[in-house]
């Protein structure tokens, strides 16, 4: 077993604190890796303070994983010492339903295994990326190309196939009409994708404050939803509505602005149940739907995707004795728009 440097929540509405934790001992199909960065998702905030629930504490956050292997089990095949790699929201699943056998991992049917806060055994849990090293089975850690940077492609590990997935689901290109609900962590990786795969995009925000941002990021449109007026005048507009932010919104706004056959997404996870009304699906013969990360082939597709085109995640690189700051300052959406912690701090 290898002592590893970490960051642990060890209750709700405690500080996250350095602590050492065991990674297992490398098996035949293991990697080793050395993390350089890891970002911080919301969910590890919603993790680390129960706040979703089913906390098993300690726990280690941290699913947006970048870094370089420094050995390999003896079976290992696809990846070498030395290989810059990333790990993303799991690490395992069983490998032989439906979904795994057709690239869907995420939403495997028998056990999927998260990066952390997953039962592995008796009263073990998985421990993410908030620490110096991670051991992860070959088949769950993907390579990261030379043209990306370690520290901007590691919030695309969940933010960027988060986006990705259902951009690329839905059909999002040349000649599609595409809005982005939030221009956050994730939003604004949205929007460099799906400019990037040729869609018109509108940025729906609260207000303009982020409006240079976004129209650098590749955003043809940018509206303010707390106009009234905006919704009128995108009535019946989009293809494909991605809702990346968490809150309860008004659907019934939101949905009068799809086109026919045209579908929302929803990507964020709100407190309370989304209300829609039946009107607003019949019109237009409209969808509600959801999506969350993608399987392990179409991250690496996402992976490639992003290194051809330049894009990587906003990011502010923190040691890793600022994470409870920055966890207060994402609740307060105090950052643009990233935070990726440097490993090297432990």
């Amino acid at each position: 077993m290898l002592t590893v440097s970490a960051y642990a929540a060890t209750s709700a509405d405690g500080p996250l604190e350095k602590v050492g934790i065991e990674r297992r001992d490398l098996g035949p199909l293991d990697v080793l890796i050395e993390i350089k960065y890891s970002g911080i998702c919301h969910s590890d905030i919603h993790t680390a303070r129960n706040e979703w629930g089913g906390t098993h504490y300690p726990v280690v956050p941290g699913h947006e994983i970048a870094g370089v292997v420094t050995a390999v089990g003896s079976e290992v095949t696809r990846h070498r010492v030395g290989d810059r790699v990333g790990v993303g929201c799991f690490v395992d699943s069983c490998g032989a339903c439906g979904a795994c056998a057709s690239g869907d991992e995420q939403y495997c049917t028998k056990r999927v295994v998260q990066t952390y806060n997953s039962r592995i055994g008796d009263g073990e849990y998985t421990m993410g990326g908030y620490s110096t090293h991670i051991v992860v089975t070959e088949g769950f850690v993907l390579s990261i190309p030379d043209g990306l940077a370690l520290d901007v492609a590691a919030p695309l590990l969940c933010a960027g196939i988060t986006l990705y997935s259902p951009l690329r689901h839905w059909g999002a290109g040349p000649g599609k009409q595409v809005a982005i609900i939030g221009m956050g962590g994730l939003g604004h990786v949205g929007v460099k994708i799906a400019a990037a795969l040729g869609a018109e995009v509108t940025v729906l925000s609260q207000t303009l404050s982020k409006q240079d941002d976004g129209l650098r990021f590749g955003a043809h449109h940018y509206h303010a939803t707390s106009d009234p007026a905006t919704f009128k005048a995108l009535r019946s507009r989009f293809d494909l509505i991605l809702n990346t932010v968490s809150v309860n919104l008004d659907m019934d706004l939101y949905m009068s602005t799809l086109a026919v056959n045209g579908a929302l997404v929803e990507l964020g996870l709100p407190e309370k149940p989304i209300r829609v009304s039946g009107f607003s699906l019949a019109a237009n013969r409209r969808s509600l739907a959801g999506s969350m990360v993608g399987g392990i082939a179409e991250t690496q597709e996402m992976l490639n995707f992003c290194a051809e085109r330049g894009i990587g995640a906003e990011i502010e690189v923190i040691s890793a004795d600022r994470i409870n700051e920055a966890y207060d300052r994402v609740v307060r959406s105090d950052v643009r728009y990233r935070f990726v912690i440097d490993a090297g701090t432990f």
